[in-house]
């Protein structure tokens, strides 16, 4: 089959393809957001008439996903780490509802923190819900777990994680294809119950997902991903995972250690192969890309008075991601020689694009709110998060999506005046509107700012859902039809956009401003479009 030069993001992406996908649902969300984008050009994927929309957040992305699924066909859910929080209620409940045709959910944490409020590790998730997860320490791996994945998923009619982290998720490998397989003929679940959670019938489902734990457990014993290398130095044992693997074998060819080896690509963890790795060696060292989740397993579940060292010591730190110098350290290897980055590459502080119309919304909320004092704007995540730095410092707050409304909602019950909330058009839609609604229901003497710039900037000018339907959307809650205002974010309009946000400021209730004009990048492509006619 063809080979693909392929970033890990897309490699999950046409791996399921390959494996027979009929549906893509996700939230864009850095590092994960390429695996939708991948399926949605794929020239396979419009052939088949794949469905591949976004959805208005995880949570719903996933209820579709299991739509798709009770109907018999294979389907991928897509997020990033702190996108899981949203899906959390379906996730952990799909454990007990299982699935009738193959689910992937493919999370993509973010260790360091690239582009996130946390650096969270979803494998939690998965040992929580008691639910299988695949963690690829490759490109290729990514693309072969597709398989396997849907394989499990359908042998015992669950979901299954597929975890990657954002070096692999950004990073790029040839992949080999494999043989396509058709998509999956509609069919209903043989039993009418399956996806029924009335307590009585959840209770034999928990039953249920415990007693085939064990048989998990001997999946990943005998899995092609958990690979175990056996070394004549057995002072030191590694257990190393998904992508770490890669940062471990780098240093070990260079020095040419005999360490024994085991490999943790699919969970729950091997029982067997820990049992011999511990048996053997004189202590463990765990190598793991986010937080200690087989370190903390290890020193509970061996009760052998071995030794367990890793992130829970100190030996590699608490936090961030792994790297071949921490690796070394870590190995007692000597120190790579440090290279000087060049001016070119060093990091350099986001902000505003030139042209956005943030700045603007921006500049007429700092002359307002300056007589106020600081700290007066509750704020969300997107692009306009960049307003909390300089030359703009509007904002005081950035907590989950949606938050910005609801903390509003708090300070202004607290006395606190004015409480101003800022939210992108896609984050409103995401999770805004039920802060709204609650705002609404109490009559909250704030003001919301519904930044609509007719995209989702920050993840890659994905559409917005709430597209053109935003002051229906809040006349519908119950926002008074002369509190929602629209203005253009245009300095020409800067002391009317002043007066109309100081008069709303002036009403005591709920308020809603829509400052509306096209990102910069959004506009810049609609004039070539129209050149191109």
């Amino acid at each position: 089959m063809k080979k693909l030069l392929l970033l890990g993001d897309e490699a999950i992406g046409q791996g399921a393809l390959d494996a027979g996908l009929s549906g893509a649902y996700g939230y864009p969300g850095t590092p994960s957001t390429e695996i939708i984008e991948y399926i949605q050009k794929n020239s396979e994927a419009i052939k088949r008439n794949v469905h591949r929309t976004w959805s208005a957040n995880e949570k719903t992305a996933l209820e579709s996903a299991l739509g798709m699924s009770y109907a018999g066909k294979r389907v991928i859910v897509t997020m990033k780490h702190v996108g899981l929080n949203v899906a959390a209620d379906a996730y952990m409940n799909s454990a007990l509802t299982g699935a009738n045709g193959g689910v992937i959910v493919a999370v993509a944490d973010d260790p360091s923190m690239h582009s996130s409020q946390n650096e969270q590790d979803s494998r939690f998730f998965s040992k929580f819900a008691l639910l299988p997860a695949f963690e690829p320490s490759n490109q290729q791996e990514a693309y072969d777990m597709c398989f396997k994945a849907y394989e499990l998923s359908e042998k015992y009619n669950l979901p299954v994680m597929m975890r990657i982290t954002t070096r692999l998720a950004h990073s790029r490998a040839g992949v080999e294809r494999k043989k396509t397989i058709k998509e999956n003929k509609m069919h209903l679940p043989q039993n009418p119950d399956q996806f029924m959670l009335l307590p009585a019938f959840a209770r034999k489902k928990y039953q249920h997902l415990l007693s085939i734990n064990e048989d998990l457990v001997k999946e990943s014993e005998n899995s092609e991903f958990n690979t175990y290398q056996d070394g004549k130095d057995k002072s030191l044992g590694i257990i190393v995972c998904g992508l770490a693997y890669n940062y471990v074998m780098e240093n070990l060819d260079i020095e040419k250690n005999n360490f024994s080896i085991l490999k943790i690509s699919q969970y729950p963890i091997p029982r067997k192969q820990i049992e011999k790795i511990s048996s053997e060696c004189e202590k463990l060292l765990v190598f793991e890309e986010g937080m200690p989740l087989v370190e903390e397993m290890l020193k509970g579940y061996l009760d052998k008075g071995i030794k367990v060292s890793g992130r829970l010591d100190g030996t590699l730190p608490r936090a961030g991601e792994l790297n071949p110098q921490i690796v070394r350290k870590a190995l007692g290897l000597s120190k790579l020689e440090s290279q000087e980055i060049p001016l070119v590459v060093e990091n350099r502080p986001p902000a505003l694009c030139k042209g956005c119309p943030h700045i603007d919304t921006y500049k007429a909320i700092n002359e307002i709110t300056a007589k106020y004092g600081k700290g007066h704007v509750f704020s969300d995540i997107g692009c306009y998060t960049l307003g909390f730095l300089p030359p703009y410092n509007a904002i005081s707050s950035c907590v989950d999506m949606g938050a910005s409304i609801s903390m509003a909602i708090g300070a202004a019950d607290a006395g606190f005046f004015p409480a101003i909330a800022t939210i992108g058009d896609s984050t409103f839609g995401h999770s805004g509107i039920t802060g709204l609604l609650d705002a609404v229901e109490t009559d909250s003497n704030i003001v919301i700012f519904i930044m609509d710039n007719d995209t989702t900037a920050m993840t890659g000018m994905q559409d917005s859902q709430v597209n053109g339907r935003i002051e229906k959307i809040c006349l519908g809650i119950g926002v008074p039809e002369e509190h929602i205002k629209v203005i253009n974010p245009l300095s020409r309009n800067h002391e009317e956009n002043v007066r109309i946000i100081q008069k709303e400021i002036d009403y005591t209730g709920v308020s809603v401003i829509i400052p509306r004009r096209p990102c910069i990048h959004v506009y810049k492509k609609s004039l070539k479009k129209e050149k191109n006619k």
